[in-house]
Formats: C-alpha cells, sequence, structure tokens
C-alpha cells in the first residue's frame, strides 16, 4: 500500500488557507457554542459539531455557524460518549509513563471522532482506524500542532492570535484528515 505525504509545512500552509476562508463562520459557531452551555442537551450536540467542523473543511466546504445546530450531530451523543470513555480510560495510565505515551496515543486516536462521524463506525473501530491513518504521521503531526501552539505562549500576540487560533487549528486537523483519508 502506498505511503501517503503529509509534511508539516504542507499541514501549516492549508490549516492557514482553511482557517482563514472559514474564519468568520468558524468564529461564529464558537460564540453560538459558548451560548448552548447552558442547554445541556443541546450543548452536548453542539459540542460533538464543533469537533467535526474538520470534516465538512475538509471537503472543502464554507461552513455555516448554523451548522452546529444541526440534529445529526446529536444522533452520535452515545458514540460520542463512548468516545471519549475509551480514550480516557487509556490515557489516564498512559498519563503516569511521563505524559510521553499519553500524547502518542492522543495523536494516534486525533482523527477518531471524525471517522466515526464520516464512516459511520463504531466508537472502538474509529479508534482503531484513526490509528491506523496517523501510522508514520505521529511527528508531522506534533511538530504541526506545535508550531501553531507556539504564539500563544508569547503574551503581546496571545489575544489576537487566540481569536485566530481556533479557525487555524480546524483547519489543520481537517487538511490531515483530507489527506489521510483518501
Amino acid at each position: 500500500m502506498e505511503q501517503k505525504q503529509l509534511s508539516v509545512g504542507d499541514v501549516l500552509s492549508n490549516a492557514f488557507k482553511i482557517g482563514f476562508k472559514n474564519i468568520l463562520s468558524l468564529i461564529l459557531a464558537y460564540i453560538l457554542w459558548v451560548v448552548t452551555i447552558w442547554i445541556p442537551y443541546l450543548n452536548v450536540g453542539t459540542t460533538i459539531a464543533m469537533f467535526s467542523l474538520p470534516l465538512s473543511l475538509s471537503k472543502g466546504k464554507v461552513i455555516s455557524p448554523l451548522e452546529i445546530f444541526d440534529d445529526k450531530y446529536r444522533k452520535y451523543m452515545g458514540e460520542y460518549f463512548m468516545l471519549q470513555g475509551l480514550k480516557t480510560i487509556v490515557l489516564m495510565p498512559a498519563l503516569l509513563f511521563m505524559i510521553i505515551p499519553a500524547i502518542i496515543i492522543n495523536l494516534s486516536w486525533s482523527l477518531a471522532l471524525l471517522i466515526l462521524i464520516d464512516k459511520e463506525m463504531d466508537p472502538s473501530s474509529a479508534l482503531g482506524e484513526s490509528n491506523k491513518m496517523t501510522y508514520g504521521h505521529k511527528w508531522t503531526i506534533f511538530f504541526s500542532y506545535l508550531i501553531l501552539a507556539i504564539p500563544l505562549a508569547i503574551p503581546f500576540l496571545n489575544f489576537v492570535y487566540i481569536i485566530i487560533f481556533l479557525p487555524v487549528m480546524l483547519g489543520a486537523r481537517a487538511y490531515i484528515y483530507q489527506q489521510l483519508s483518501i
């Protein structure tokens, strides 16, 4: 099987392209998501939507901020909690081994929610598929996210960057999923 190509430079440039193409929609979606915190049932659906927006972004769509209210996301409520529970059960003991195994596992499973919704897999299968998709690409993903997060540590850039950080990180995840799910 052919090894898929993924480079830090490509992830970074496409993260900004995708993020900026959708920046207004993503910021409005984030604001709407925060507003739903007070409505638990609705908030679970909007939370699932926020974490799975890279799926729509990976298909080249310009998303609507109202997309987070689509009832299709609430359909995955049980699977979402099962997926998060499985990840937590494994990541907690992995943290005891000097954090590095937990980081590696978290990178391995970083695409699981997108796979769960896109391919309608069960949580356990989505975790396994995410591990297969990210195999051989964890360093690239790690360094891409690390570089994107560096400006958060610079105090005078922090406030401005935090506004574009969410769209850019969602753009990065969208590009990574787009490249590895081909």
